[in-house]
């Protein structure tokens, strides 16, 4: 085939866009490479579905034995549904608001509950309230429970936690996950970082903007709430497929 030359007149290639994609490519062949070699490394339940059989590898870089091929759950929905079946977190007289809700869990949640509302500032899910979490304009002392699973991360978290803490009744609990390296002290930000490919590189992903050390509990309490933890450990991480440490945030309003 002859070589062309460079087509002077074609617009400039965005390099963001090159390097977005490249990423994206080499990620995507990489997870093929893992759920082709390591499907089934050991049967697993879902307590959602009651599947039982293999799980499927998922994420950047791929997690072996993460989803359930039954219901997509993933481990973190996995552990929600157990800390909730095995508290009785949610209560037939609940009024509940899930943030950002995912699929997984959703009807799960609605089923327990005496009124369910949602929320996402993203036009891709069908939501009760279009708002942003960091000021939702929602009434004061509303709901006995929130539901916030890997959006802090997103957003400013000071605002995030002291509009949750505003929304709840006096004893209402918020449901919190997100990311966490348990050996840094402090909370990885930089503001410098501000491009898609840069926050991949530093945060995890291109959405992120931090990423939370064990400080996240402080954090957490500067809000005024009381702040206990639901911890995967064994033998539940073999039986349900759970990340080994995963930590649920269990922050609850004072009476």
């Amino acid at each position: 085939m002859e070589d062309r030359a460079p087509d002077p007149t074609a617009p400039p290639v965005d390099q963001t866009d090159r390097f977005r994609d490249r990423i994206e490519a080499a990620a995507q062949r990489q997870m093929n490479k893992f759920r082709r070699a390591v499907r089934g490394v050991h049967p697993r339940r879902c307590p959602i579905c009651d599947y039982y059989g293999k799980f499927t590898a998922f994420g950047h870089p791929p997690r072996f034995d993460a989803r359930c091929p039954s219901c997509n759950a993933l481990e973190r929905h996995r552990l929600i549904r157990l800390f909730a079946d095995r508290t009785g977190f949610f209560a037939a007289d609940h009024a509940v608001l899930h943030f950002a809700p995912e699929a997984q869990i959703r009807p799960m949640i609605k089923g327990i509950v005496a009124r369910y509302e949602t929320s996402d500032l993203s036009e891709r899910r069908p939501v009760t309230h279009r708002v942003n979490i960091e000021e939702t304009g929602l009434p004061d002392a509303e709901y006995d429970r929130i539901v916030c699973n890997h959006v802090l991360e997103h957003v400013d978290d000071a605002k995030a936690l002291a509009e949750m803490f505003r929304m709840l009744k006096p004893g209402g609990k918020a449901l919190l996950s997100t990311p966490v390296c348990e050996g840094w002290a402090e909370t990885y930000e930089n503001p410098e970082i501000t491009s898609r490919e840069g926050r991949i590189v530093h945060f995890g992903q291109g959405d992120h903007v931090r990423f939370y050390g064990r400080d996240l509990r402080e954090r957490i309490r500067a809000a005024g709430f009381v702040l206990s933890e639901f911890t995967a450990v064994e033998p539940d991480v073999l039986t349900y497929g759970l990340m080994r440490g995963e930590t649920l945030f269990v922050a609850e309003r004072p009476v």
